[in-house]
């Protein structure tokens, strides 16, 4: 269990580190302007690749089910998953998905962001966050490994969350807040504002 733990915080502090404003800045006056069209595929491939280890680690540690969920529960958990895929697609479709990989960057440049308000975002601010973590939870079959694995992965998905809006708030100013106030961060319909 706290190898699971350990090595997915490891990941998630790497991962932040990297994807953080400050790094970016350092690596740019470190590679210049013409070698950073490469980082943000190069950052999404050391991301996949770095998590590799943690998911056969997973698997390969000693582990129990916890509970198998039977028909029709466990089918409808499956078509659940499926809707949550196709969303979640939708979803990485709506953010320009040769950008968001990084290869689009080779012949653009680097092209100024733009919010993306529409489509699954209308609905919460996270759409990707939230379908991914849809198909870990309905997952019909749960083990000791894989609740702390879906676990330490929602705990730093929403951590995540919080620092990449502070990131958006920064870049896209009033924009961004007047976006955050009235749409939920994951959970459709649930929306905490503050009193002034």
């Amino acid at each position: 269990m706290i190898w699971i733990i350990l090595s997915i915080a490891v990941w998630g502090i790497v991962h932040s580190i990297l994807a953080s404003t400050k790094f970016k800045e350092f690596l740019r006056g470190l590679l210049g302007e013409r070698l950073m069209v490469a980082y943000r595929l190069a950052y999404n491939l050391f991301a996949l690749l770095s998590f590799v280890p943690i998911y056969l680690l997973v698997q390969i540690l000693p582990d129990r089910k916890l509970y198998s969920v039977s028909a029709p529960w466990m089918y409808m958990m499956l078509a659940g998953q499926g809707l949550a895929a196709l969303l979640l697609l939708f979803s990485f479709l709506q953010t320009g998905p040769l950008s968001f990989v990084g290869l689009s960057q080779f012949w653009e440049g680097k092209k100024p962001s733009a919010l993306v308000t529409g489509g699954m975002y209308r609905f919460v601010r996270h759409p990707l966050y939230l379908f991914s973590l849809l198909i870990l939870w309905l997952s019909p079959v749960m083990t000791v490994n894989n609740l702390i694995f879906y676990a330490s992965l929602t705990a730093y998905i929403f951590i995540g969350a919080y620092f990449e809006e502070r990131k958006l708030l920064r870049e896209f100013g009033a924009a961004y807040a007047e976006y955050k106030s009235t749409r939920p961060m994951m959970i459709p319909g649930l929306v905490f504002k503050r009193n002034k």
